[in-house]
């Protein structure tokens, strides 16, 4: 039988809490990828943005008080915000708001993650939420963010963290944290050089997730000390916690799959094989996310588009789609496609093969195609005959091939100057 206390206790304390997601980075990891959105705007998962799974998150856990903070070349960002979040409900005092930098504290643009809620302090006291949600808006993940709120009000904690298991050897990517037996972090360092393993597991660390729930007040106070200290970085990672935990009570919340009890689905899509692996393994009979699960569904902005349609069934010229994920519009014509994702309004002709690539809206590709191992950016057209992930040589004359030879397409890599000004 479920707990209904407990429901309504973590209800309530969600109803009192702000969800504050930092999505004004570049996320340069990502190449050209980012050279004209934000990262939390780059498109994931077939008809999604990266931002869609945090803000999916917090409606999901009954979060309706948001505000996303932008700053690098957040047009199409807070395009997408607009077409596909407006569904809140002000008379309910629920909404999402965009908070664009603008020198609100002085001349300087934000300075780092915690810069960047100092400078919306006054709009923070405006809502006078008892706990602050901080949130990264460029992961994709699952997660219930009223059971940490939660244990962050059962442990009277000043600061809770939200951490992750991750192998030894990626951990220097991330802030990575000791604790003791009661989950209280006593050590912090961020992105060290030599990441220090977890109690009881020599290959992993407890890494941080990039999730944080402040009580207001104690938020409020550090963030003004913060603003002062000519010395700091002024983030999160780097200045607020590790000092922090000196004298304040800063706790973990480790991240658990509610069903099994293992570490749940996280991935910072941070890097083009990153971004190109958490893609293609949708396409997998049993991917290890799960986007129809309909018990917490991920919401977005959806084009009204026709549905995706294979044309031709001859021998050599056949429409076809094997262990694929497509969206709307798509249009696929006397090739074949497998274990790949194409996002909406993708055009495929006669005698291609695609294979094991992440095809991004509005792509169009000609006839007499190969590609494979390809992530290929929005509105890039194919020529016809084109080879691309077959030669790193020759693709690397023309395109951005990464470490493990995937291969990133951009219109402008085939002149194709979208953007030009």
């Amino acid at each position: 039988m479920p707990d209904i206390t407990m429901q309504r206790h973590i209800s309530k304390l969600t109803s009192e809490t702000l969800a504050i997601v930092l999505a004004g980075g570049r996320g340069s990891r990502l190449k050209a990828l980012t050279d004209w959105r934000a990262k939390p705007a780059v498109p994931f998962g077939g008809k999604f943005r990266i931002i869609d799974f945090p803000l999916s998150n917090c409606i999901n856990a009954g979060i309706r008080h948001i505000s996303v903070v932008t700053q690098y070349k957040s047009h199409s960002l807070q395009r997408h915000l607009q077409r596909g979040w407006g569904f809140l409900s002000g008379q309910f005092g629920e909404f999402i708001e965009v908070l664009s930098a603008q020198q609100r504290t002085g001349e300087g643009w934000y300075a780092g993650t915690a810069d960047a809620i100092y400078q919306n302090l006054d709009i923070m006291r405006h809502y006078n939420p008892e706990y602050v949600l901080v949130l990264a808006g460029d992961h994709i993940y699952k997660m219930d963010y009223g059971k940490m709120v939660a244990a962050h009000a059962a442990n009277g904690a000043d600061i809770t963290v939200g951490c992750i298991p991750v192998p030894l050897e990626e951990a220097g990517a991330f802030g990575v944290m000791d604790i003791n037996d009661e989950g209280r972090i006593i050590e912090f360092a961020e992105k060290p050089d030599n990441p220090k393993p977890m109690p009881g597991d020599d290959e992993k660390s407890l890494a941080s997730m990039g999730i944080y729930v402040f009580s207001t007040e104690y938020l409020r106070h550090h963030l003004m000390e913060d603003a002062k200290d000519e010395t700091s970085s002024h983030d999160f990672g780097k200045d607020i916690i590790p000092s922090a935990i000196k004298n304040a009570n800063v706790f973990s919340f480790r991240f658990m799959n509610a069903n099994t009890g293992a570490p749940g689905y996280w991935r910072d899509v941070g890097t083009i094989d990153a971004y190109w692996e958490a893609n293609v393994d949708l396409a997998n009979i049993n991917p290890e996310l799960d986007l129809y699960d309909n018990s917490w569904p991920i919401w977005t902005y959806q084009e009204q588009l026709p549905p995706a349609k294979f044309a031709f069934d001859d021998e050599g010229r056949r429409g076809m789609a094997v262990d694929t994920m497509l969206s709307g519009g798509c249009l696929i014509t006397g090739t074949i496609v497998r274990h790949s994702v194409l996002f909406s309004n993708v055009r495929i002709h006669s005698f291609s093969e695609v294979e094991d690539s992440v095809v991004l809206p509005d792509v169009e590709i000609r006839r007499g195609c190969r590609i494979r191992r390809c992530v290929i950016d929005k509105g890039a057209r194919i020529p016809e005959e084109t080879v691309i992930g077959e030669d790193p040589v020759e693709d690397a004359k023309r395109f951005y091939v990464s470490e493990n030879g995937i291969v990133l397409v951009t219109p402008e890599m085939l002149g194709q100057n979208l953007h030009a000004v």
